[in-house]
């Protein structure tokens, strides 16, 4: 049992008088569908600049109702407060009232009237609190990457499942024609055989050596930390006041795992999508040429196709599957189809019209969803998994890190998908996990 199921009830009311209710609900509860006609009630976790993009596609869905917020950092607390109560008060919906803030994310999870929970933390944070939420009986909207490990992607979700609860990450582009149309192209052999994939992404992380700044007013830093180490508040892992960039903590190895995670739980993502690998990943990942090298390591699948982490500089960024009869490159709005050396396709106008012409009624056709977000309620409703299940967000985030430990430790690594081991006398069990600190343990 490890010191998240310990995570015993006398600590839990110290943190929050009702906090340890939601734990004990029977798996009848975890499991039940929310009423066809019942609004679902949403709680946001982490208040950052990719929360506000999300929350305001939530709100904009008439078959939710957001009813709490939770953020470490006062300033961000309360402005999500504002800004639903504000959005409920325009709409003059009487059903609304109003919105709780919490600081502490345990108090959300306690609250019985939540059905699910939208999770934007930085990376560090995304498997305790998944996890918890899991075994709260919330549904799970969590953003990508998936978590800091591969020992905590397993973790997430063994509880997932335990608990019966639909999950989505935030890979949203699976939820976008170009890149779904682009995988059902390699699915389908119009492009022959796969020869090998190229992603384009940025770099690994590095350790954190920012210097110490003077403590922000109202941000209980030592909670931002949580399971990371302690050091020193900086600001540019959790900025000052309302910020409009995506905070660089996730250039850093303790939060997050540089753009290998970060673009890649996206483009990565795409790949493992294009090759059928949602179940699966490689058996062998290849170190770059230098040892400082921020691109060039490759992975292979036991199908014999190769995957290259390329330089987002050049090529660029996106993703390029290479086939015996042509290549396709598909990015966020873009989308090229060459065959036979002839560009055939560029551009995603009328891309549907394009797929009719490639393929036919009996090809094979991936889960089309248009909306993330949509998606993600549908699966509420039905109870159905959605198109980015923890499953996929597991087996994608373990590419990710594989990579970087390529990157990091400069070995060849053998790997074994299914059970999720080094082999051959490679690599270290050590590496499959991150250091937790105090109570905050996972796996």
């Amino acid at each position: 049992m490890n010191s998240l199921q310990r995570f015993n009830r006398r600590s839990f009311i110290k943190a929050a008088a009702v906090a340890s209710a939601p734990f004990l609900l029977p798996s009848r509860v975890w499991s039940a569908a929310t009423k066809p006609g019942d609004k679902i009630t949403l709680g946001f976790i982490g208040v950052g600049i990719q929360s506000r993009g999300l929350m305001g596609g939530f709100l904009a869905k008439s078959e939710t109702q957001v009813v709490a917020v939770c953020d470490v950092d006062t300033t961000r607390r309360n402005d999500a407060k504002k800004r639903v109560d504000d959005f409920y008060a325009k709409q003059k919906d009487t059903s609304f009232k109003g919105c709780d803030a919490y600081k502490d994310f345990r108090e959300l999870l306690a609250r019985k009237d939540i059905d699910a929970v939208v999770i934007a933390t930085p990376d560090h944070w995304h498997a305790y609190i998944a996890i918890a939420a899991a075994n709260a009986g919330k549904d799970i909207y969590c953003e990508k990457p998936l978590c800091q490990s591969i020992v905590e992607a397993r973790e997430m979700v063994k509880a997932v499942r335990k608990n019966k609860r639909v999950f989505q990450t935030g890979s949203m582009q699976r939820s976008s024609k170009e890149f779904r149309v682009a995988c059902e192209f390699v699915r389908n052999g119009v492009l022959g055989k796969i020869e090998k994939v190229d992603v384009g992404v940025g770099g690994p992380g590095k350790f954190c050596d920012l210097p110490e700044e003077a403590a922000e007013p109202g941000l209980d830093w030592d909670m931002w930390l949580g399971p990371a180490p302690v050091r020193s508040y900086n600001s540019v892992l959790s900025p000052r006041g309302i910020h409009k960039h995506f905070p660089l903590w996730r250039a850093y190895r303790e939060y997050g795992g540089g753009m290998v995670t970060d673009w890649g739980a996206h483009h990565f993502d795409i790949a493992q999508w294009g090759l059928g690998m949602d179940e699966s990943g490689p058996v062998e990942i290849f170190p770059a040429a230098r040892p400082d090298a921020d691109s060039g390591v490759r992975f292979r699948y036991a199908n014999g196709i190769e995957v290259t982490h390329q330089s987002d500089k050049s090529p660029g960024n996106g993703v390029w599957f290479h086939g015996k009869s042509g290549m396709i490159y598909v990015n966020r709005g873009k989308f090229e189809l060459t065959l036979d050396g002839q560009k055939k396709v560029e551009g995603i106008k009328d891309l549907d019209t394009v797929a009719s012409t490639y393929l036919t009624a009996k090809s094979v056709r991936l889960y089309n969803s248009t909306d993330h977000k949509a998606d993600f309620l549908a699966s509420i409703r039905s109870r159905q998994k959605p198109i980015c299940d923890v499953e996929i967000g597991a087996r994608t985030v373990s590419v990710c890190h594989l990579v970087n430990m390529a990157y990091n430790h400069g070995a060849v690594l053998k790997w074994d998908p299914k059970r999720e081991k080094f082999t051959g006398g490679t690599g270290k069990a050590e590496w499959l996990n991150v250091p937790h600190r105090g109570n905050w343990q996972v796996g």
